[in-house]
């Protein structure tokens, strides 16, 4: 069944929910339609599987990263790395978690997966504004502009691709690290300034 659930995943990528049937996956896969229902009784089945595992890879990859111990900034560019890289060796994957889908459920979409990355940045964040002496009742809001930035960055990146994925990274890091006000030129370059952050 892993190569029948490779092949709808390349088509759910390329054509979408909608655009792609069971006969089309079924001949693709080189099997019967009913073998299709057998299994996962439907397209529905098929797409709800693929969801589930692309769910489960982004979200453990993301996780993982946070889940490091290190200063905030480098748990900021830890998380960006991760969503890139997977959006890099996983991008049929990436694909359809970022499409909307009638068959989508509350627990399977993108913006449910940054949803729950969010709040796990919101503890990461509650507890650096309480140490710098910030109200941590903001870090619930500033965790939803910080994974966002980084998930609608991936999503163009995931388009375009480029500039290079380390490159992506060292920019969202800036921005988020050191603000428009103390933007720096070149994000890239390592601050000699700076002992505690690289």
């Amino acid at each position: 069944m892993n190569s029948l659930l490779q092949v709808a995943r390349a088509l759910f990528a390329e054509r979408g929910f909608d655009g792609t049937s069971v006969e089309e996956i079924a001949a693709r896969a080189d099997v019967s339609k009913p073998v299709v229902y057998e299994h996962f009784g439907g397209k529905e089945g098929v797409y709800a599987v693929i969801v589930d595992r692309e769910v489960e890879a982004l979200l453990g990859a993301l996780s993982g990263a946070l889940a490091e111990r290190g200063h905030p900034r480098q748990l900021v560019e830890r998380a960006a790395r991760a969503l890139l890289d997977y959006i890099e060796s996983s991008p049929d994957g990436f694909r359809i978690l970022v499409r909307d889908s009638p068959v989508a459920q509350a627990s399977g979409t993108f913006s449910s997966l940054i949803g729950d990355v969010a709040n796990q940045v919101e503890h990461l964040l509650a507890h650096q504004f309480v140490k710098r002496g910030l109200d941590p009742v903001s870090a619930p809001i500033y965790s939803q502009m910080l994974v966002g930035m980084v998930a609608l960055t991936g999503q163009h990146w995931a388009e375009v691709r480029e500039p290079s994925k380390d490159e992506v990274a060292a920019h969202l890091v800036n921005l988020a690290w050191n603000g428009l006000s103390n933007f720096e030129r070149d994000p890239m370059a390592p601050d000699d300034n700076d002992t505690t952050t690289r």
